[in-house]
């Protein structure tokens, strides 16, 4: 089995763990800051087909410490004589963007030093493992999502991936708690008060006409998904890797189910490879 093995370093606050992030939304295993001593035993651990680890990710940093990053050409060179051909990516910014960073967020530099000194002792300590990298990145500039499609383009690798789940629900139950965008349904005309439909739920073909043949209904979709076509490559361009759409009706089980999967196969329609998910359609709560 052939491993896809990168080591991530760089300068802190340069962007490493967002990049492995990424890369764990991509599919790789990620594993930060592991002792640079044990590199050669998760080595072993990758080439043993049966962890199916075929693509890794470390993160290794100034965190290791002075002595054990000494230790880390002799670390690797085991790896590679254990035929894993490793890449290393070195994450760096400039300066004044990486002290900006700290005093946004307030963290203490892993050196402990004023943090203008500390990024300048870093660069030292790490300069020798910048000169053996086989790609830099200067993320002083870059957007997360800008940084998502380097790392992608720089790995072979598809980054415009978004996973899209449409959940259809019903109010009465409760907002879905990982819900990105609610649209709320009620206002479309109420198949519960049709007798015939009442129930009948929107995956069956006669409720699904009663609610699209709707006036209200038509220019909902009209206006609706021309929205998600603007929105979804927004949220891609800025790295987001999760969307989720709630579309809620009173009970779940008519209205909601009815726009979900028009929603689900307009998304289809424009590439895209949503899930779709009826969390109340088998609920029984009048009215619906």
């Amino acid at each position: 089995m052939k491993t896809e093995f990168y080591i991530i370093t760089g300068l802190s606050g340069a962007g490493k763990s967002q990049a492995l992030k990424i890369l764990e939304d991509l599919g790789f295993f990620c594993v930060d800051n592991l002792p640079v001593a044990l590199v050669p035993t998760f080595a072993d651990m990758c080439l043993d087909e049966k962890n199916g680890l075929d693509k890794v990710a470390l993160g290794i940093d100034v965190r290791a410490g002075k002595n054990y990053l000494s230790s880390l050409d002799k670390n690797l060179e085991l790896i590679r004589g254990k035929g894993i051909k490793y890449k290393i990516i070195y994450f760096r910014a400039d300066e004044a963007t990486l002290a900006h960073r700290y005093s946004e967020t307030r963290r203490k530099h892993p050196l402990g030093k004023r943090v203008v000194d500390a990024i300048r002792g870093e660069k030292k300590l790490l300069e020798k493992i910048r000169l053996k990298s086989d790609l830099e990145i200067d993320t002083s500039h870059l957007t997360l999502g800008e940084l998502k499609e380097i790392l992608g383009r720089l790995l072979g690798i598809s980054s415009d991936v978004l996973k899209i789940s449409v959940v259809s629900f019903g109010y009465k139950f409760g907002i879905p708690v990982d819900a990105d965008l609610v649209i709320d349904v009620r206002f479309l005309p109420n198949p519960n008060y049709v007798a015939s439909l009442r129930e009948k739920t929107g995956k069956d073909s006669s409720v699904k006409r009663y609610v699209e043949r709707q006036k209200p209904t038509k220019e909902f979709f009209g206006r609706f998904l021309k929205l998600l076509e603007f929105l979804v490559p927004l949220y891609i361009n800025e790295g987001k890797s999760y969307l989720t759409i709630g579309i809620g009706c009173t009970g779940g089980r008519h209205r909601s189910v009815v726009v979900a999967e028009r929603v689900a196969a307009f998304l289809r329609k424009i590439k895209y490879n949503p899930v779709i998910h009826h969390r109340d359609i088998e609920r029984k709560l009048l009215p619906g």
